[in-house]
């Protein structure tokens, strides 16, 4: 009987927790942004008696734009040297350098389209027979005989931002009919989210069917 509650009351929590972690996210970010530009209006009205949630909303609004024209500035060449010279600077910092290397790559990923990155999402018996790894294709390229290969990334999990890249024979490669989007979840959630029917094929004594 105790151990039924305490299952149901656990499955409640897993269903409530993706919601629960979203809308504190949102706030949390609402805030974040919202905090410079409500010091600067709370400053600017000090004296006058405003609602508590305007500074906060047209603090967020002033900080949206600033970063908008921010961002207009880093997209032209000269604030795009600016920015280089700043991670150059930062990049020489111990300690403070790996932690922004590390934002810097997730942040990259994030913002480079899927499509340019990655080209498809392929299966490959790795580290040894038997065992198969999603892999992600970059490229393909030959060899002096004409052979050809793809350049494979193996993203890491729950990280798929770090990995490492493999030159691998296209006859040892599956073709699967994932998405990049599909590919990523299985990987970040370590299988968790990956779907029932993959594209492994059936194998007799090493030899495909």
């Amino acid at each position: 009987m105790k151990k039924g509650i305490k299952q149901t009351v656990f499955a409640g929590i897993l269903a409530v927790l993706p919601f629960a972690l979203t809308v504190l996210i949102l706030l949390w970010l609402f805030r974040f942004f919202a905090k410079p530009g409500a010091r600067i209006l709370e400053y600017i009205f000090v004296k006058q008696e405003i609602p508590k949630y305007v500074p906060e909303l047209l603090g967020f609004i002033l900080t949206f734009l600033f970063i908008y024209i921010l961002g207009l500035i880093v997209r032209n060449v000269l604030g795009k040297r600016l920015i280089t010279k700043m991670e150059n600077a930062i990049s020489r910092i111990p300690v403070v350098n790996s932690i922004f290397n590390t934002i810097k790559q997730i942040t990259s990923t994030i913002s480079e389209p899927r499509e340019q990155a990655f080209q498809k999402v392929v299966l490959v018996e790795y580290p040894r027979i038997g065992i198969w790894t999603i892999m992600m294709v970059t490229g393909s390229s030959q060899n002096k005989s004409g052979k050809e290969f793809y350049q494979l990334f193996v993203p890491t999990t729950p990280n798929p931002t770090s990995g490492y890249m493999l030159i691998v024979p296209k006859s040892d490669v599956v073709e699967t009919n994932l998405t990049i989007e599909d590919g990523l979840k299985a990987i970040i959630s370590g299988g968790l989210l990956a779907g029932k029917i993959n594209s492994i094929p059936d194998l007799v004594e090493g030899k495909e069917l």
